[in-house]
């Protein structure tokens, strides 16, 4: 990469990770640096990832921009959590819901607190103490602002959206500021003779498109940093054994739900992502235990309305690149890994790449020691959301079923291993550094799907049996007026952003 004028930066490929890299480019870099986007018509996007978590929110605040506007734009609803049907035993169900369960007291998270009690029969289920779990089952939504002296949490929220119209809406905001799109397909990837980095990339009419920095956002092909570069991929199947997805949209019916529901099935699960104008269904699976047409016959059957397209098969390999950046080239999104849409996580890791990328951008050559920090935050972050997700195959209670049986059954990765033991032993989690899935969420999953500690920190005994029960009533009974006073779900997103035709 030269020295001099390393500047011109180019991203392959569109979609939502291309298109979230573009607008935040754009957004905080000056008009000194040029900004090339390259995608072909010719080549579709994934496009299944409507479910998002709450850090998106900032990602678009960041931007500057209007909530209400984005909404509308893309079709979007509300999300408050994840409701897991059939994962913890055939009749199961919870709900994995943003923010705190319950409230510490003193020194304890509140999960030390519950478990005493539920131990003496003073606990309702965990959800009860759930503000976002409470919302979820009664399908209300508000956007609640908290004094700064409030006993009452937060309440974190999430959108469903149409990932196309979201990288639709993003693609405007970006060319507004001055990013360039080029048409075209890509069939050569040129390199430099001696540095061996990627140079520019050549299009089918013969234009070449040069560039100092590229970020490779071309799905799971990794056009880049896969083909060019032959950087290798690891494989996480082992773990996730899922390797196929069929995804089909269908009308929407009502009520409109404030949470994405997460339907274990014989080979995988199926979601089901409430929008405005109609529902994502998908079904993933294990190739090796269904074929392709029985999890379409499967996902057919489960739907609650009209089918409005064909069913589409998405084949992919769980897993991540050796290394994310390499080189001159940075992979986004697809193109440097993959995990399953479990957890939806997909934006999430093209959001937090992107705020990397920002954080160590070159001034000129790219230095090795920066791209290792790149490389070492990246790992940590994606193999921490992968055993959170790994921990809900492993948890599992379908008994009796081969795909669910091996699951529950396998090696786990050591430090998943290390957190489920000291969970049951003692009911703690301990967070590493900055990783995504809090306590609340590890708590919430753990003891949905089965997994309850023999004891709690020896702090909650200092309560009796009177203050104890009066502590959990107090937390619920807030909790409970707190979302009586919330509109309905569909009404509030009629009313603050209601979706116009499907142009954005």
């Amino acid at each position: 990469m030269p020295t001099d004028s390393a500047n011109r930066i180019v991203i392959v490929g569109g979609g939502t990770s291309g298109w979230m890299t573009a607008a935040a480019l754009a957004r905080f870099l000056d008009k000194s640096w040029q900004i090339t986007l390259v995608e072909s018509d010719e080549i579709g996007t994934i496009g299944v990832g409507e479910a998002t978590i709450p850090m998106v929110r900032l990602f678009n605040q960041s931007l500057g921009i209007d909530e209400a506007s984005f909404m509308a734009a893309t079709q979007g609803s509300y999300k408050l959590g994840i409701r897991f049907e059939g994962w913890g035993g055939f009749d199961d169900s919870y709900i994995h819901a943003f923010g705190l369960v319950g409230r510490g007291l003193g020194l304890l998270p509140f999960q030390h607190y519950w478990l005493r009690a539920r131990t003496e029969g003073l606990a309702g289920p965990l959800s009860d103490y759930v503000l976002n779990a409470l919302a979820a089952a009664e399908n209300r939504f508000a956007h609640v602002e908290r004094k700064p002296d409030s006993p009452l949490p937060p309440m974190p929220y999430a959108y469903h959206l149409d990932a196309t119209l979201y990288a639709r809406f993003l693609r405007r905001f970006a060319e507004d500021r001055g990013v360039m799109r080029r048409e075209g397909r890509i069939v050569e990837v040129q390199r430099h003779g001696e540095s061996g980095d990627v140079s520019g990339v050549k299009l089918a009419d013969g234009t070449v498109v040069d560039g100092d920095l590229f970020v490779d956002c071309s799905g799971f092909r990794s056009l880049l940093l896969g083909e060019a570069l032959g950087v290798g991929y690891q494989d996480w199947s082992e773990w996730l054994g899922c390797d196929r997805a069929v995804a089909v949209p269908c009308a929407r019916t009502d009520p409109l739900v404030p949470y994405t529901r997460s339907i274990a099935q014989r080979a995988g699960w199926r979601w089901r992502i409430p929008l405005q104008h109609r529902t994502g269904n998908g079904h993933v699976f294990s190739s090796a235990h269904m074929g392709e047409d029985e999890a379409t016959a499967i996902l057919l059957a489960g739907l609650d309305g009209e089918p409005l397209a064909d069913p589409r098969v998405i084949r992919f390999q769980s897993g991540r690149r050796e290394t994310f950046w390499d080189r001159n080239v940075v992979a986004i999104g697809l193109a440097s890994g993959f995990i399953e849409p479990l957890e939806s996580t997909a934006i999430h890791l093209v959001q937090t790449a992107i705020t990397r990328l920002l954080d160590f951008l070159p001034k000129g050559a790219v230095a090795a020691a920066d791209r290792d920090g790149y490389n070492r935050l990246a790992v940590f972050e994606i193999e921490k959301i992968r055993d959170f997700v790994i921990l809900h195959y492993a948890a599992n209670g379908r008994t009796g079923e081969p795909f669910w049986d091996r699951l529950r059954t396998m090696p786990l990765p050591d430090g998943l291993a290390q957190r489920i033991a000291m969970f049951k032993a003692s009911g703690r989690i301990v967070r590493e550094h900055d990783e995504l899935f809090d306590v609340p969420g590890w708590v919430q999953v753990m003891i949905g799907q089965g997994i309850l500690p023999e004891s709690w920190h020896p702090l909650a005994d200092q309560l009796d049996d009177k203050q104890l029960a009066g502590f959990l009533e107090t937390v619920k009974g807030a909790f409970v007026r707190d979302v009586a006073r919330m509109p309905d779900h569909a009404d509030y997103v009629s009313r603050f952003c209601p979706a116009g035709g499907l142009d954005g």
